[in-house]
């Protein structure tokens, strides 16, 4: 068995890595990725790599052949991976989600892979009434990455066939703790607050909703994608996450409260609406993959998440301008002319 995971130096892949060494120990798995995180590394004590047998540095923009060859599965984490990266580097998203996506899902087809499995997002549906999304509901996306994810799907579709097994998991907003922790996050976020200034401001009026899952059942997801059965599909598209994952962001905020004492919650009730809200409906999840639901709840990833920033002695107010933010790390790398403009090794 040879697996290959693009994109696993980032928040989401180290767990990726973990799980699959445990499920597959006699595998040799390889990662791909360009590093621009490989530094920031939080709370670990050795490189979380070192449970592969092979770590690439590279582009999937331009990668040789070798790396996928005799593979059995690929793993496509590889992202320009939230809004305000997605709204400074449009047209990189563009090429790095969307059509080097699916370049490598062709090449991959075209060398006898047998499962491509894809970080889809839950935030295609953009903006939606309270009514729970499901798979066949209209997407809405709002932003350059979200609509990312819905041309990646969209091109990936006529590409599986029998021999070609995809699967595209929507995943819900990530959270919790990880080797190379991310604050960029809605729940991360507020912890971080709760811990340095024991203060959580939401600029919204704190009513959108957002579905959520813990970034280690990500990594379960995407074990079970990997070998999933061929009776449901060639291509699938599945909402990954719980149904009891869904909250407003204000309840987010107030669920930390609870946990971590002292903590006022502060919320701008003249706000405007915030646009990106969406409930999602994880039902088709559940019966396709029953032994693979989240098993991290909220409470639990709000604790881990105290925890581990406290092993780290976090107490950064500003932590929004520190290398804990994707956007700033790549900010930083082009003021130091180590990337150029369209986020390249220079």
């Amino acid at each position: 068995m040879k697996i290959v995971i693009f994109g696993n130096m980032g928040y989401v892949g180290p767990g990726v890595v973990e799980r699959l060494r445990s499920t597959y120990p006699t595998a040799t798995l390889i990662g791909y990725d360009l590093g621009f995180f490989a530094s920031c590394l939080t709370d670990v004590d050795y490189l979380p790599e070192r449970k592969l047998d092979h770590q690439y540095f590279g582009d999937i923009r331009d990668f040789p052949d070798e790396v996928i060859q005799g593979a059995d599965a690929v793993i496509n984490l590889a992202a320009i991976s939230n809004d305000p990266m997605g709204t400074k580097f449009e047209d990189v998203t563009l090429d790095v989600n969307h059509k080097s996506g699916i370049n490598l899902a062709k090449r991959a087809k075209a060398l006898g892979v047998k499962s491509f499995v894809f970080a889809s997002s839950c935030s295609m549906y953009g903006a939606a009434s309270d009514v729970a999304k499901t798979e066949d509901s209209q997407l809405n996306p709002l932003t350059a990455y979200a609509r990312s994810k819905v041309f990646t799907e969209r091109d990936l579709k006529p590409l599986a066939d029998k021999n070609f097994k995809i699967t595209c998991l929507r995943f819900a907003t990530a959270c919790g703790m990880s080797s190379r922790l991310r604050l960029d996050l809605v729940l991360n976020d507020f912890v971080a607050c709760a811990l340095s200034s024991k203060v959580i401001t939401i600029l919204s009026d704190g009513t959108p909703w957002r579905p959520l899952i813990n970034v280690k059942d990500m990594a379960v997801a995407i074990d079970w994608a990997i070998g999933r059965p061929a009776a449901i599909g060639d291509f699938l598209a599945v909402n990954t996450g719980t149904d009891e994952w869904n909250y407003q962001v204000k309840d987010l905020a107030e669920a930390v409260a609870k946990v971590i004492p002292g903590v006022k919650v502060s919320i701008n009730t003249d706000a405007p609406p915030d646009k990106r809200s969406y409930r999602v409906n994880f039902g088709l999840y559940k019966k396709l993959a029953p032994d693979h639901q989240p098993k991290y709840d909220l409470i639990t990833t709000i604790k881990e998440l105290k925890e581990g920033l406290e092993s780290m002695k976090f107490k950064d107010a500003d932590f929004r301008d520190s290398r804990l933010m994707r956007l700033t790390v790549l900010t930083s790398l082009q003021e130091s002319n180590q990337l150029s403009d369209d986020l390249k090794w220079n």
